[in-house]
C-alpha cells in the first residue's frame, strides 16, 4: 500500500530527473567559488528572482538567519510576524546567533502583518530600545498569498522608516504561479530573498538567498562563520537546477490537488474544510484535540500521514496524486461515519 504523506512538502523525494543529473554533475570548491555546477543554480536564481547575486545554502532556516545576521548587527532588531517561521520555528537563532532581536506582530487572517501595527512597532532613535533594522514578510504564509499591492506599501513603509525588507519566500514559487506572475513580480520590493528548492519543487535539500551583490558578499562570509561553507556542492545544486527549470509550472497541480482535498472534505460530516480559503497547496482543519489525535491514528493505519494538533495542515506536493486525494476524502469519510 502506498504511503500518502501530507505532514509537509519537505517529504518530497528527488525525480528520476534530479538523480540523473546529479550522478553526472560538474563539481569544484565552493568554497574558493569553483563549483560550476553551484555557480550555474546561483545565477540561475538570480536571474529568475531579477537580483544581481544568489547564494546556495543548505537550508531554509539558515537562509533567513544569514539574511538577518547580514542586514543587522548585534542589538538590533527585526519585525516578524507571530506565527512567521524565521521568528517561530528556528530556534531563536538570530537572537542565540546574531544578537539580534525579535519584534513579533500578529498575522492578520489573510497572511498580512498589518503596516500600521508594524510602524508602531518600529522603536525610536533612544538607547534604551533595540535598533528596528529590518522587516520579515512570509510568502505564502500558511499557504496564504501576499497581494502585490500588500508588497508595495509594505516597500513603501520600510523606505520611509529606513528599514531593509527581507522575504521568507521559502514557497516564493507557490505564490508566483497562485498570482500567475513571474517571481521577479514579486522579490522586486525586497532587498533581499530566501526560496526552498526542497520543498515543493522538490530537491533533497537546500534554498537560495539572493540579494545585491554586496549584501550576498557578505552573507557569504557569515555562511561560512556558521558552518555552513560546502566543497563539491555540484551533487547538490544539480537537482536544485532541475527543480527550479522543470518543477516551478507543475506547482499548479499541487493547488489544484489541495482544491480537490479541501472540497473533498467540505463534503465529509464533522469536518471543516473551506475551499475558498485554499490558495495554494495547505488546507487546514479545525478539529478537538481528542478528534486531531483520534483521526490522526485512523489515517496511519490506513496509509496516510498527517501532523497537528487542533489546527491540522494537510500539504499537498509532487508525491500525492489526484487518485491518492480520493483516497484520503475517502479515508476521513469513513472515520466520521463510525458509530
Amino acid at each position: 500500500m502506498k504511503i500518502i504523506d501530507l505532514r509537509s512538502d519537505t517529504v518530497t523525494r528527488p525525480c528520476p530527473a534530479m538523480r540523473a543529473a546529479m550522478a553526472v554533475a560538474e563539481v569544484g570548491d565552493d568554497v574558493y567559488g569553483e563549483d560550476p555546477t553551484v555557480n550555474r543554480l546561483e545565477a540561475l536564481a538570480a536571474g529568475m528572482l531579477g537580483t544581481e547575486a544568489a547564494l546556495f545554502v543548505t537550508s531554509g532556516t539558515q537562509s533567513n538567519l544569514l539574511a538577518i545576521m547580514t542586514h543587522c548587527g548585534r542589538g538590533d532588531e527585526y519585525i516578524a510576524g507571530q506565527t512567521a517561521h524565521c521568528y517561530r520555528f528556528e530556534g531563536g537563532g538570530a537572537a542565540v546567533l546574531g544578537g539580534v532581536q525579535p519584534q513579533p506582530v500578529d498575522v492578520e487572517p489573510d497572511g498580512t502583518l498589518d503596516l500600521v501595527k508594524v510602524a508602531a512597532a518600529i522603536k525610536p532613535n533612544d538607547p534604551h530600545f533595540a535598533r528596528t533594522r529590518l522587516l520579515c514578510l512570509e510568502n505564502t504564509q500558511a499557504g496564504r498569498v501576499l497581494p502585490l499591492d500588500y508588497l508595495a506599501r509594505a516597500r513603501t513603509l520600510a523606505r520611509e522608516r529606513g528599514l531593509a525588507l527581507h522575504l521568507d519566500g521559502a514557497r516564493l514559487f507557490n505564490a508566483a504561479v497562485a498570482l500567475d506572475v513571474e517571481a521577479r513580480e514579486i522579490t522586486d520590493h525586497f532587498e533581499s530573498v530566501s526560496v526552498c528548492l526542497s520543498k515543493g519543487l522538490g530537491a533533497p535539500v537546500g534554498s537560495l538567498l539572493c540579494g545585491s551583490r554586496g549584501f550576498v558578499a557578505e552573507a557569504r562570509r557569515w555562511r561560512k562563520v556558521l558552518g555552513g561553507g560546502m566543497r563539491q556542492a555540484g551533487v547538490l545544486a544539480a537537482a536544485g537546477i532541475v527543480a527550479l527549470t522543470e518543477n516551478v509550472a507543475r506547482l499548479a497541480e499541487d493547488h489544484a490537488n489541495a482544491r480537490r482535498l479541501a472540497e473533498g472534505l467540505a463534503a465529509v460530516g464533522g469536518l471543516d474544510g473551506d475551499s475558498v480559503s485554499v490558495q495554494t497547496n495547505m488546507v487546514f482543519l479545525s478539529l478537538p484535540p481528542d478528534h486531531a489525535e483520534a483521526l490522526a491514528t485512523f489515517l496511519c493505519d490506513r496509509g496516510v500521514l498527517i501532523s497537528g494538533r487542533e489546527r491540522i495542515r494537510l500539504v499537498t506536493h509532487r508525491d500525492v496524486t489526484s487518485a491518492d486525494i480520493d483516497r484520503v476524502v475517502g479515508a476521513c469519510g469513513e472515520f466520521f461515519r463510525r458509530p
